[in-house]
């Protein structure tokens, strides 16, 4: 079922691109150029404004766009299977290395001076407005009676950066790995539904399910700056997440997507970015200011993605595919 409503989905992709297409280069559309922007679901307000402003711009000017934002690791699959894409953007790295894989994206795609991320952000607990169940730390997470949203881990990659921001935190980053696997089953054991994106739970959370929701910190903003009533919390101990951005081999307008891709490392593209809640990744940018957890780590500390992914999101057999069956949870991908 799961392997129809992805064919379905990557349909459906492809049907909206072309909906809302026109006016691109090959329509005769005077000399315009289209891009297909294929992203992960949490910037999508940063970049309908990015985009505004790069047409703004000399190089932007005949420049059209169409857009698909939806769960990371679905993104990157839909791409792979087919679906038109000059420039892809991702919640974590392991998206883009299928990509690269495929030969769809350069394997020097991260060689520049931020190593291919366009973004950072952390991992936070949000809660409801005031914070009813005083809920602050890692460990009140899985107290009796807490519910905790947070993605499914085989499909969205914000859930992963979530399990690695618990797992790093409770394992001191890795040193002590059965205390952290032991927190990560005893987390999921609070969480009572698994959606498919970060966007989507916390559609979820907002509707009035759960206590508290792992999110990335820039999803607490912007559901504060769209009135949402909740609060979050940096844990002291929590994980710098990295957002990967590439243009494609095969894009068909590789000079126009490429002057986005440099317009998204621009002074004003990373404002709108911070605007929105992320952190900017170039310095320059004003009036800017996130507060700086004191135990801040990486994934570079836990081993980077190559030995995390197998490690923790194997299907076939890791630690959250043991975590998931345990609790009946999917984890088709």
């Amino acid at each position: 079922m799961r392997r129809l409503l992805a064919t379905t989905t990557v349909m459906a992709s492809i049907a909206t691109l072309a909906a809302c297409g026109g006016g691109g280069a090959d329509g005769g559309s005077g000399g315009q150029v289209q891009l297909s922007l294929v992203a992960y679901s949490t910037p999508q307000a940063a970049y309908e404004k990015i985009i505004k402003a790069f047409q703004a711009t000399p190089e932007g000017k005949n420049v059209t766009f169409t857009k698909s934002f939806g769960a990371s690791g679905d993104q990157s699959r839909a791409v792979e299977a087919g679906l038109k894409a000059d420039i892809v953007a991702f919640s974590l790295e392991p998206d883009m290395t299928r990509l690269v894989k495929k030969g769809l994206v350069a394997e020097d795609w991260s060689a520049g001076e931020n190593k291919g991320m366009i973004t950072d952000s952390v991992v936070v607990i949000a809660t409801r407005k005031g914070n009813p169940k005083n809920l602050k730390t890692w460990d009140d997470l899985t107290k009796p009676g807490v519910e905790v949203i947070t993605p499914n881990p085989f499909t969205s990659g914000g859930a992963r950066w979530n399990v690695m921001a618990g797992y790093g935190a409770k394992s001191n980053k890795g040193a002590d790995k059965q205390a952290g696997v032991d927190y990560l089953n005893a987390l999921f054991a609070n969480v009572p539904v698994q959606d498919d994106s970060a966007r989507k739970s916390l559609q979820t959370f907002s509707s009035g399910k759960g206590d508290a929701i792992l999110a990335y910190e820039n999803e607490a903003i912007f559901a504060q700056q769209n009135n949402q009533p909740l609060d979050y919390t940096v844990p002291d101990s929590t994980i710098l997440i990295e957002n990967p951005v590439a243009v494609t081999k095969n894009s068909a307008h590789p000079n126009e997507a490429k002057a986005f891709l440099k317009f998204l490392y621009t002074t004003d593209a990373q404002k709108i970015f911070a605007d929105n809640g992320y952190r900017p990744v170039v310095k320059g940018v004003q009036g800017v200011s996130f507060p700086a957890p004191p135990a801040l780590f990486t994934i570079a500390d836990l081993g980077g993605w190559p030995k995390v992914t197998t490690e923790f999101f194997d299907p076939k057999g890791s630690v959250m595919a043991d975590v998931e069956r345990k609790l009946g949870v999917s984890i088709e991908k």
